[in-house]
């Protein structure tokens, strides 16, 4: 047995509507349902759905959108400087970039902040818009910010400087007292989708002032989007999958020179690049400063001033990857200092003086990956006696909402359901950990605390070939709210299993169904080779991909989890050499099992890990892995072992003496043979002739012996110094009433079973038996 490393759910959908959906759009069942769980469940919504061309909504149905445009051509009319006030993530510097361009090309004068996570936060502040005051900006206008932020606009409403504010963040109960608020979920609007990332709402602005779709920016509305993790659908699907296509044949000097230092291939691009490459390397120069250089990388008009921003911002992320290292080993010592403390936090809340806030947020995620808890994690600041931090949930809890509950002590929050970001007093921490934790103990359950994985769709290998995976290609992009689908292959057999790699840590399965392989790979799953017994069962999930090699295109399963659902018996039986099979039992939980205190002396049980334990003390334990160093007396005592430890592996080793046993067990036959021969000799001399007899029948001497003293038992002859006389008048008997008989068949039974049986028979024979009833 291997239990999975999270809950796995199967996604349910309605199967009439599934095959409504094969029947009208002649499609293969897979595929039919990755649509459903997608919500389509029409003919017209996948067409929809599938559709990425054209210019998405009439960007005018956002509310203020026309009292927005038409201040800024009055702005520009009018000579007047106006700002384009962005943030230092990627959907920030993708929104400012979008924003400045389009301003530009319809000749503003035109400049951009972005405002110093460290020294400033997220949002508008007061200074900042003192500063553009003193510039002589007469527009201010918000990129992916400023819905919260009240008393920085009213500032500069003020000071007779005009606010536009376009932004994508949860509203609160109170909107900023801006010239125009730009929002794809403001109330009373006709705007028909409500999950445009901040950069979405800066194109649809770029959109109204050009008049027409602008595909020059849209693929940094893809990059933004992505970034961002918006849900892929509507709009944002149509941004994402014309952005790919646009950034395969960029001529942007910032992004070519980009992905020329990730050592990536422009013409391969696609959603992973976006979202491994291109965004956390935007996203770094700002979580470790200012995030200005980003925006001049999208900007830049000269190949060398775009290389050497570009290798800037790569040292950053470079930087960013170790200093995020350094945090999460620190943080995950403080979870566990908690966790030896006693404490059963059901939010974690914790901080350290230094820590680098403009990392803390991935440093979350990590924790949450690990132990699956909503997670805070805030940089301290003695000296201004704050702590300011990010935080990542699980699905259950909702961030923002809960975080909106300790409204009292957070001065400055914002954020979703996932995430969140938030400034608040040291002296308040304590307080805040204690507040969420009862509202997680009241919100959550004891289950919602082992990690879901959302599977799409259940398959076998003999349902998996290139055709099925290039229909599942036509929902990409991928991303949120349009997952690449999660795939279980169920109960297959393992035809091959094999360590790979240069340090050997990853894994190659190969699972078989009717006849059909499907190749199996999973990275950092190597030390699992070792768990896989020939015959089992295995259920895996992960997502399809293609593999190319030699011209030749193969499906294959990016391993991601994995689950056996029965006893698994590795056969190490005849193996003299130990260190060939201990190392492959798990150290932890294991056990190792001595039935006979002679094989004490027989065996190198100081070759063990760990001493071995007498079969009288299995009875009171527990173990998931579980070594039988030797044969039992009897199979009874072998179940009572499986029964009591109830284990997940089974190592079978069962060391045996081998001339402690018969190489043929008398039959009936023989005793019935042996007895009529003593009958007609009326004696014989066991000592002198029992070599002789053995000989004459093909048995051994032993056997002679043995029978005699069966029939000795049952009194069925008497024995005088060696002699054997047959008694007459005897009562019939069974001839497992002689002790030795009985002692004797049982040994050989073990025998038989446990050492000549095959693999699959030893697998049968040692399943735990349910209890009888009695």
């Amino acid at each position: 047995m291997i239990r999975p490393k999270t809950r796995w759910k199967l996604d349910s959908v309605d199967e009439s509507t599934v095959a409504h959906l094969v029947e009208e759009l002649k499609c293969s069942p897979l595929l039919a349902t990755l649509y459903v769980q997608r919500g389509l469940t029409t003919k017209e919504q996948v067409q929809t759905f599938l559709q990425t061309t054209g210019e998405g909504h009439d960007p005018y149905l956002l509310k203020n959108m026309d009292i927005a445009i038409e201040r800024i051509h009055q702005a520009i009319d009018d000579g007047e400087r106006i700002l384009v006030y962005g943030d230092y993530d990627a959907d920030g510097v993708t929104s400012t970039t979008v924003m400045v361009t389009a301003l530009r090309d319809k000749g503003a004068i035109v400049d951009f902040y972005i405002p110093n996570r460290f020294t400033e936060g997220y949002g508008p502040n007061t200074a900042a818009f003192q500063q553009a005051k003193e510039a002589g900006v007469t527009l201010i206008i918000t990129v992916d910010n400023g819905i919260s932020g009240l008393e920085p606009i009213q500032y500069a409403q003020d000071q007779g400087i005009d606010v536009i504010v376009t932004d994508h963040h949860e509203i609160g109960p109170e909107l900023p007292p801006a010239y125009a608020i730009i929002h794809p979920r403001l109330v009373d609007q006709e705007y028909p989708f409500g999950e445009l990332a901040g950069v979405g709402i800066a194109f649809k602005v770029a959109h109204a002032l050009y008049g027409h779709f602008p595909k020059h920016l849209v693929e940094l509305a893809a990059i933004g989007t992505i970034a961002d993790l918006v849900p892929l659908q509507d709009e944002n699907r149509l941004f994402a999958a014309q952005g790919i296509q646009a950034l395969k044949r960029s001529n942007r000097l910032g992004i070519k020179a980009l992905l020329k230092k990730a050592s990536a291939k422009q013409e391969e691009l696609d959603e992973e690049t976006i979202g491994f490459v291109i965004g956390p390397r935007l996203n770094a120069i700002g979580r470790l400063g200012d995030a200005k250089p980003a925006v001049d990388l999208l900007l830049a008009e000269e190949v060398e001033e775009a290389m050497e921003l570009a290798e800037e911002i790569d040292q950053a992320n470079k930087e960013r990857k170790d200093i995020v290292k350094s945090i999460t080993e620190e943080a995950m010592e403080q979870v566990e200092d908690r966790l030896a403390q006693g404490y059963d936090d059901k939010v974690h809340v914790i901080g350290k003086e230094g820590w680098n806030a403009g990392v803390v947020g991935i440093v979350a995620s990590r924790l949450v990956d690990k132990y699956y808890r909503p997670t805070i994690v805030l940089g301290f600041d003695e000296a201004e006696n704050k702590a300011k931090g990010s935080a990542r949930s699980i699905e259950g809890f909702d961030l923002f909402e809960s975080l909106s509950e300790c409204r009292d002590i957070l001065p400055h929050f914002g954020g979703h359901a996932m995430a969140a970001g938030m400034t608040l007093q040291l002296s308040d921490v304590e307080s805040l950990r204690q507040r969420l934790n009862e509202i997680a103990s009241q919100s959550l359950t004891q289950e919602q605390f082992i990690p879901l994985t959302k599977i799409q769709v259940a398959l076998s290998p003999s349902e998996v070939d290139i055709n099925s995976l290039e229909e599942i290609q036509q929902l990409a992009p991928f991303g949120m709210g349009n997952p690449k689908p999660k795939v279980m292959i169920k109960e297959s057999n393992l035809s091959s299993v094999r360590k790979i790699g240069n340090d050997q840590s990853h894994l190659k399965l190969v699972l078989e169904s009717e006849e059909v392989e499907l190749d199996v790979v999973g990275f950092g799953f190597g030390s699992m080779a070792d768990q896989l017994s020939p015959l089992a069962k295995i259920s895996a999930i992960g997502e399809l991909s293609i593999n190319e090699w030699n011209n030749r295109k193969k499906a294959q399963l990016m391993l991601q989890d994995i689950q056996v659902n029965h006893l698994q018996v590795y056969d190490y039986r005849g193996v003299k050499q130990w260190k060939r099979w201990i190392d492959t039992v798990p150290n932890d939980d294991s056990m190792y099992v001595l039935f006979r205190e002679q094989s004490k002396g027989l065996l190198p049980l100081n070759e063990l890990p760990k001493e071995p334990i007498s079969y009288q003390e299995v009875l009171k334990e527990k173990a998931s892995s579980v070594v039988f160093l030797d044969l039992p007396p009897s199979l009874e005592e072998l179940s009572n072992a499986i029964n009591c430890l109830e284990p997940e592996r089974v190592y079978a080793v069962f060391h045996h003496q081998e001339d402690n046993f018969f190489s043929t067990f008398p039959t009936r036959d023989h005793f019935k043979w042996f007895y009529g021969f003593l009958l007609k000799r009326g004696s014989f001399d066991l000592k002198k002739h029992g070599e002789a007899l053995a000989n004459h029948r093909g048995w051994s001497k032993e056997t002679v012996k043995f029978m005699s003293q069966v029939f000795f038992e049952l009194e069925f002859v008497t024995i005088d110094d060696g002699i054997l006389s047959p008694n007459t008048n005897v009562q019939k008997k069974d001839l497992h009433h002689s002790p030795s008989y009985a002692k004797r068949q049982a040994a050989y039974e073990v025998e038989n079973m446990l050492l000549y049986s095959s693999l699959l028979e030893l697998t049968k024979l040692l399943q735990p038996k349910e209890p009888s009833l009695v």
